[in-house]
C-alpha cells in the first residue's frame, strides 16, 4: 500500500525560501511519477510541479523560475525547493504518486501548510 508523508512547511516572509519533502513507501520509484499540488482556501487544486521516473519535469507557469522539483530514488523521496516566495503561494501543499499506466489519480499525502506573510 502506498503511503506519502510531507514535511517542511511553515511560515515564511515574502522573498524567503522553504524546502518541502515527501517520503514515499510502498512504491517502486522506477515506475512512478511524483508531483506536488497545492490548494488555497476557495481555490481549485492545481499542479505545481511533477517529475517522472525518467527525470522529465513540468512546472506551473506561476512558479517557473522560482521552484525546483527533484527526487532521490534511493530514499524514495521527492523535494520541492521554493525560492522567492510570494503571498499567493500560500496553500496546503500535497504530494502525489501515480504509477505509469494507472487509470486512477494515484495516491496522496496528508498535506503540509505553507504560509507566506510579513
Amino acid at each position: 500500500q502506498v503511503q506519502l508523508v510531507e514535511s517542511g512547511g511553515g511560515l515564511v516572509q515574502p522573498g524567503g525560501s522553504l524546502r518541502l519533502s515527501c517520503a514515499a513507501s510502498g512504491i517502486i520509484s522506477s515506475i512512478y511519477t511524483m508531483g506536488w499540488y497545492r490548494q488555497a482556501p476557495g481555490k481549485q487544486r492545481e499542479l505545481v510541479a511533477a517529475i517522472t521516473s525518467s527525470g522529465m519535469i513540468n512546472y506551473a507557469d506561476s512558479v517557473k523560475g522560482r521552484f525546483a522539483i527533484s527526487r532521490d530514488f534511493a530514499k524514495n523521496t521527492v523535494f520541492l525547493q521554493m525560492n522567492s516566495l510570494k503571498p499567493d503561494d500560500t496553500a496546503v501543499y500535497l504530494c502525489n504518486a501515480k504509477q505509469r499506466g494507472s487509470l486512477t489519480g494515484g495516491s496522496w499525502g496528508q498535506g503540509t501548510q505553507v504560509t507566506v506573510s510579513s
